[in-house]
């Protein structure tokens, strides 16, 4: 076995997950992660962790949710898996990153409403999103599986403590201030984030963070007033999106057009009344990624990028007893930095063109 999927493998039990001994946990394996779901299980055994395991894949969903007739249920059974597990690790790799396409938007609305109890049961464990770097994820990202493995290694391998404290110079920022005004072509938006709390995601649950790789700083804005474009080519339920642009009023959008994928958008936004609304602002800081690949767990960590989410917002980003956005998706949409831009909070410049001004 490649020494780096027991590293990926250690990384995520030990760093990310913190699993500790008698920790029930849920390892979720995607079609084509065989091989580091073979190597988390070994680190899972020997840190006496209890294990159960599930497959995931898009072409089973796909084949579920296009034979049933929209009338979802929640199942107690999967339910009841999530509120007695301690943490969930999920393993991405599939055979086809384009298997959900063509399952019409209002199955994958009414699904997505059913299960929603078991969506929130999940998010209240120590849970971990990853990817084994997989020859479909490299075609999609126009490389070679080699050239891909080294991409995808560079931005998981890292030295996640020395990167959680370079970040913790913008969280700072953020948590004392009140407003981030963000401009580059095609974008003047203004955001208040005055209350919140801003995460340090470096890629582990003591952190608040639940991505592997990750590296970026996020936080859950309100009163949102402008308009953005999302120039980061990226897919969205199946379905290729480009040059996305959003106009806010009042915190919501008021209207939305696309080069590309406009049907797409149009179906989160009408999932229902909070999906029109922010549930992130996060500003990448992973450098060990270096190029747009057209997967989000990457492409909004990158470096030099600015991402917000339309939907659920994260309560790891509020003071205790408040809510935030609610919303049955989140959806994040990636916008460039490195050109000529300004990311400023409280008129105060913190990046421009794409570098910190500490860097």
């Amino acid at each position: 076995m490649d020494e780096r999927v027991r590293e990926h493998a250690r990384i995520l039990v030990d760093w990310s997950a913190r699993i500790e001994r008698g920790d029930d946990v849920v390892l979720s394996v995607g079609p084509e992660a065989h091989e580091l779901a073979v190597a988390v299980a070994a680190e899972l055994g020997e840190r006496g962790a209890n294990v159960v395991t599930t497959y995931s894949s898009g072409e089973v969903s796909r084949a579920y949710l296009t034979s049933h007739d929209d009338d979802f249920q929640q199942g107690d059974h999967e339910l009841a898996l999530y509120e007695r597990a301690d943490a969930v690790l999920s393993l991405g790799g599939g055979r086809n990153t384009a298997a959900m396409a063509d399952v019409p938007a209002e199955t994958r609305q009414a699904h997505s409403k059913a299960t929603e109890g078991v969506r929130e049961a999940r998010l209240d464990t120590k849970w971990v999103s990853t990817v084994h770097p997989t020859r479909s994820l490299a075609q999609q990202a126009g490389m070679s599986y080699e050239a891909y493995q080294a991409f995808a290694y560079d931005a998981i391998l890292r030295d996640w403590e020395s990167l959680a404290a370079q970040m913790a110079k913008l969280k700072e920022i953020l948590d004392a201030g009140s407003e981030v005004h963000l401009v580059n072509e095609g974008t003047d938006l203004t955001m208040s984030i005055e209350g919140r709390i801003a995460v340090n995601s470096a890629a582990s649950v003591d952190y608040d963070s639940h991505n592997l790789p990750s590296g970026e700083v996020f936080t859950a804005p309100e009163a949102t007033e402008g308009y953005v474009t999302f120039d980061v080519p990226m897919t969205v339920n199946g379905q290729r999106v480009k040059d996305v642009k959003l106009v806010f009023e009042d915190g919501e959008v008021v209207s939305f057009e696309a080069e590309q994928g406009a049907e797409a958008i149009e179906e989160v936004l009408e999932t229902d009344e909070g999906a029109r609304r922010l549930g992130e602002l996060g500003i990448g800081m992973n450098r060990g990624i270096d190029r747009i690949t057209d997967n989000i767990l990457f492409d909004e960590k990158m470096g030099g990028t600015v991402h917000l989410a339309l939907g659920r917002a994260y309560d790891s980003n509020l003071p205790e007893g408040e809510s935030g956005n609610e919303s049955a998706v989140h959806v994040d949409l990636i916008t460039d930095m490195r050109g000529e831009s300004r990311l400023e909070v409280d008129g105060e410049l913190v990046q421009k063109d794409g570098v910190f001004r500490w860097e």
